[in-house]
């Protein structure tokens, strides 16, 4: 893994970003080479610009149909499904571009060899990639120093598809620690630690035990720590490889000296003018399918009844604001009080279950952004009643509202939708992770993937 603006990124993926990179802007040069290969009128313009466009815009749809993403898993069909769907994007994308700036002198030709260039060359990278990247030698060797509740669940990481490049080698005991991870993980150090990291190659050692009262051996965690091998602790651990911020163990002091949880008012600037940008170029295309919405709503109804909906949430700094959304449930809904969306809700409408699915229902809330009480990217807002339970039951939630809640975010994207108190801790993992790394660059790689949400419908109710 590596750290780009505060957020981990497997050095697997990036280096095959790179590499796609590559095909992309060589796509044109190649795609003009064998349009005219059998003549001598190979157009002579320059390709830079037209290039760079290809390039920008394949990537962005590569990225937004999650084909940079471990989680995806790497079976062929769905592999094969997304570079279809990103290349068909791409060509809508480009077709789009190159009619509306047509100085830029690509022929329909050269644009059609130049797919065809850059889906073979992907398909043939990723068909290498997905071969080999899997081997034993490309996995990260790890150490765990404890044989507790946290060490198995460090263990269990393994059997996720999404961890596959890690090998846990074994666990070392702890003075008076309760043993839980099986014998074949437990090793009996007959030399010093620093010797048997240097024999068996750990790249990393990951301290874990499930109380620290028994004390760590320092002196040899400093003397590999100084010998070039990285020592890290669990929560550290979970933040790089899941994305979150484990709350099961999480103590006050570790937020107080890690990294992170920056802010200024160059920062706020640059977040709120992305914000506006953002709102105002995807409400000049989905408005369209907003008013076709709202039509559907009005009719569903008998022509009667209210089209949106507003809701009470609370917004940054405990603020309460109130969220407009196309109304996708019944309208008496809420008449027994409030209470969580489940799965096949009786309450939502038909064309209330589409629009969710889609989220075309989210679609007004960038009224809200434009209006400064949402972001476009953030947590997720909630409701008050459901806030001061969760406030009081689970530890740091409110901490979340130090920023302000967005219309897609971290916990949307990585976590299903919640209908309980369990599944709102597990989200404020994802939404810690997000206020103490914020960066343009993580709202830029969220919003891209939140396309893919659409497109794939994950996570709605």
């Amino acid at each position: 893994m590596i750290r780009v603006f505060r957020h981990y990124i497997s050095t697997a993926f990036l280096s095959l970003s790179l590499l796609e990179t590559a095909i992309f802007a060589s796509a044109l040069q190649i795609g003009n080479l064998l349009r005219f290969k059998e003549t001598t009128d190979i157009v002579q313009v320059s390709f830079f610009l037209p290039s760079a466009i290809f390039a920008v815009i394949m990537l962005i749809c590569m990225t937004g149909m999650g084909l940079y993403q471990r989680s995806q898993g790497w079976k062929t069909a769905a592999i094969v499904l997304r570079l279809g769907g990103a290349f068909l994007l791409g060509t809508l994308g480009m077709a789009l571009v190159f009619y509306a700036l047509p100085d830029l002198l690509v022929g329909r030709g050269i644009l059609g060899f130049a797919l065809l260039y850059a889906f073979a060359g992907v398909a043939i990278l990723r068909a290498l990639f997905y071969r080999f990247a899997d081997e034993e030698q490309l996995k990260r060797r790890v150490l765990i120093y404890g044989v507790g509740k946290k060490a198995q669940k460090l263990i269990d990481l393994q059997t996720n598809g999404e961890h596959k490049h890690l090998d846990i080698i074994g666990c070392i005991n702890m003075d008076n620690e309760t043993q839980v991870v099986t014998n074949d993980y437990v090793l009996k150090l007959t030399i010093p630690l620093i010797e048997y990291v240097t024999q068996h190659d750990i790249d990393e050692i990951v301290i874990a035990p499930d109380d620290r009262r028994g004390g760590l051996p320092v002196d040899d965690l400093l003397d590999c720590k100084i010998s070039g091998y990285d020592v890290i602790d669990e929560l550290t651990f979970y933040e790089r490889e899941s994305g979150i911020i484990k709350i099961d163990g999480l103590y006050p002091s570790w937020l107080v000296f890690s990294d992170g949880f920056k802010a200024g008012n160059i920062k706020d600037l640059t977040k709120r003018s992305f914000d506006v940008f953002s709102s105002l170029l995807i409400l000049s295309f989905t408005w369209p399918f907003m008013l076709v919405a709202a039509f559907f709503i009005f009719a569903e109804n008998g022509f009667k009844g209210p089209i949106f909906y507003t809701q009470t949430r609370v917004g940054e700094h405990w603020r309460l604001f109130k969220v407009i959304k196309l109304r996708s449930m019944k309208v008496d809904a809420e008449k027994n009080g409030a209470q969580w969306a489940q799965k096949n809700d009786a309450r939502i409408t038909p064309v209330g279950r589409f629009i969710r699915k889609t989220r075309i229902d989210e679609l007004p809330q960038i009224l809200n952004v434009l209006k400064g009480d949402m972001s476009f990217v953030g947590p997720r807002p909630e409701r008050p009643e459901f806030v001061d339970n969760f406030a009081e039951s689970i530890p740091y939630y409110s901490e979340r509202h130090r920023v302000k809640p967005g219309i897609t975010g971290w916990a949307q994207l990585c976590y299903p939708y919640g209908a309980s108190e369990n599944d709102a801790a597990r989200k404020l993992e994802y939404d810690l992770y997000y206020v103490k790394n914020y960066s343009l660059f993580l709202d830029m790689l969220i919003l891209l993937q939140t396309t893919e949400v659409i497109l794939w419908g994950k996570g709605a109710q």
